[in-house]
């Protein structure tokens, strides 16, 4: 595993690997405050991890669109096409999510055949991203959602996500998730639920409960 990446694995579901990046592996998206050559060699890197030989991705834009089978990207050219979901059942095929605060999401088949990698900001949970991506991705591979298994990984939890325009932002719907007193959307336990919605079972329904505004030392 490469140094600065926190590494994930399924129960019981051989073939598909996961690793969340910190700071200490450095920031794989092109930024001006980061030199281009260094961004390029960290992109490289990533077909080290295990299992990987390339890896694709996406132009995340707090959308609802998938991509199904994407091809293997240059790491040394930024992406072009917009989604903010990828879906693969291609052997050795990374799919790359790009997260400070938002929450990257992966679900994978327990056949270890299929997998489906989500970028959840909050407009993307208000937009039911999760529900609505799982439902796609079994219709598009005619797979059962609950033979899914789902992780979440770092990003801003529970008493984080501070929304002062709730009303506005969010509405009644989304009441039950809003913590009133620290005026703050608990987007881990809407995602649990959009996902269980969507049949996923919720024993199969894994966080990684690492809050990157509490834990900005070692997150973007």
């Amino acid at each position: 595993m490469l140094h600065g990446m926190i590494p994930f694995t399924f129960p019981g579901v051989a073939g598909v690997r996961c690793a969340f990046g910190t700071r200490l592996f450095g920031s794989i998206a092109f930024d001006p405050g980061d030199g281009r050559a260094h961004v390029e060699h960290r992109r490289r890197a990533l077909t080290d991890l295990p299992g990987a030989c390339a890896f694709a991705e996406a132009r995340q834009v707090h959308g609802t669109r998938v991509i199904y089978d994407p091809q293997p990207q240059d790491p040394s050219r930024e992406a072009e096409d917009e989604a903010d979901g990828l879906a693969t059942a291609r052997p050795g095929l990374a799919l790359m999510i790009k997260t400070a605060d938002c929450q990257p999401i992966l679900l994978a088949h327990e056949d270890g055949r299929h997998i489906l990698a989500l970028h959840s900001g909050w407009r993307g949970s208000r937009a039911d991203l999760a529900f609505a991506a799982v439902g796609e991705f079994c219709a598009r591979y005619a797979l059962d959602p609950s033979c899914l298994w789902a992780v979440r990984g770092p990003s801003l939890g529970p008493t984080a996500a501070e929304f002062i325009h709730f009303d506005r932002e969010w509405g009644d719907a989304f009441l039950p998730w809003y913590r009133a007193r620290e005026r703050s959307m608990d987007l881990w336990a809407l995602t649990r639920s959009q996902l269980t919605r969507a049949g996923v079972r919720p024993e199969r329904i894994l966080g990684l409960d690492l809050c990157t505004f509490e834990g900005h030392e070692l997150f973007f």
